[in-house]
Formats: C-alpha cells, structure tokens, sequence
C-alpha cells in the first residue's frame, strides 16, 4: 500500500497515558543538576522488587488524572527473605530533603548480581529479581523500598563481603551521585568486611541498618552534620 506524502504529514500517534508520554510529564525544573525528563525517573513498582504492589512512584508529585505510569507485569516471588528498607535523607541541619532520589543495587538472596559481569554459574540467579531498584523522597525526606535480604558476595583480593546493598543518592545541589552502602546490624562478616574495614570504626554505625518492627529495617542518610553517612569516592 503507498501512503500519499501529505497523508503522512496530518498523522499524529495517538497520546500513550502512561509514563513514557512527554505531554502528561514533561521535565523538572532546571536547577543545578538538570532538567530530567519525568518520564525517564518514577515508576510504578520501582521502589518494590518483590513485585507485589506499586510502591516507588510519588503520587503527591502528580495529579490524580495523571497518575497513570506503567506498572510492571507481576513475574513472580523472588527466593529469600522479604524486608522493608525505609529511612530518611536529611541535610546537615538535620532537616529533611524532600526531593532527593534514592537508587539500590544489590545480589539476589544467593549472592549473585543480576548482571553479565557476574559470570560465577554456581551460584544461581533468581529470574524474579533484578536487584535494581528507585525511590523518591516524600516532603518529610522519607524513602522506602521492599526488597530481598541480599547474600553474600565476593570482595577484593578473594575475600568474602557481609551482605549489603549498594546505594547512590541524587539531590538537589549535588552535582555528582553520592554512593554508599546499608549494611545489617546482625550482618554475617559484618567484623571481616573488606569495604567495611577501611571505614573508620566510629563512623562504621552509620553504614549500619537496624531492624524495627517486623521485616522493617530502617537507616537514614544524613549528607552532613555530627553523624554524617560515609560516602564513598568511585
């Protein structure tokens, strides 16, 4: 079938209503850092990587009418134990940063990263877990995910990482990631950990998540002050 010239000029794609669509989400202010495009950031299920719900997207930040992202189709469980990691970011005042983004990476239960340069074929992947996942903050600097209590993993020089999730916090002001890691207080080889070991003792506690009621872990990121998180130089 020819289609005329003309024809093809009059045609317009229909609108997506979901959250690949520029017109429903547009851009974020240009700041220091910026503009992102909306579309590229939240989705639903983002912050969930037990993909039972649609936790990860602000729905404060977008009108009702326009609260239609794309939601992840539900794959199943992944193995291991499920946990809420949630907390705070807070400033060196101690206030909360309402608009920061909150992004983990972590193994599967087994200790194996859902990546291509994790080539260890004994220790199985989980086809249920891709280890990524992305929360924006609320008003009160609050962030929470739902997770998979990670294993353990293979560190420098054939030693043996306590269990941990890696972390990168994006702010306003900040001009380059920053990048952490959570740790858990009843970590096995938290006292061997390679990583672990060249932070400073008196500082080490605030790499450390302390369980809270149920299956909830909790450790917030403060980005100055007295009890400043350690941040690491990549």
């Amino acid at each position: 079938m020819t289609i005329e010239t003309d024809e093809l000029s009059t045609r317009h794609p229909a609108p997506r209503l979901d959250n690949l669509d520029p017109a429903l989400f547009g851009q974020t202010p240009s700041q220091t850092v910026g503009p992102f495009f909306h579309y590229g950031l939240p989705w639903k299920g983002g912050a969930d990587l037990t993909g039972g719900s649609a936790l990860g997207a602000r729905p404060e930040l977008f009108p009702e009418e326009h609260y239609v992202l794309g939601e992840a189709t539900f794959r199943g469980a992944p193995a291991g134990e499920a946990i809420e990691l949630c907390g705070r970011v807070l400033d060196a005042a101690g206030q909360p940063v309402g608009d920061a983004m909150v992004e983990i990476w972590q193994a599967n239960a087994a200790g194996r990263y859902a990546s291509i340069a994790d080539r260890r074929d004994e220790v199985p992947l989980d086809p249920h877990f891709h280890g990524f996942a992305r929360s924006a903050t609320d008003d009160e600097g609050h962030y929470r995910f739902r997770t998979i209590r990670p294993g353990r993993v293979p560190g420098p020089g054939n030693s043996l990482q306590a269990p941990h999730i890696a972390v990168s916090l994006f702010g306003r002001g900040i001009l380059k990631r920053l990048v952490t890691r959570i740790y858990f207080a009843d970590g096995e080889g938290n006292d061997t950990d390679p990583i672990l070991a060249r932070v400073p003792a008196e500082r080490r506690r605030t790499l450390v998540a302390d369980r809270q009621d149920g299956d909830e872990w909790r450790m917030d990121l403060r980005l100055g002050g007295e009890r400043e998180t350690v941040f690491f130089a990549l």
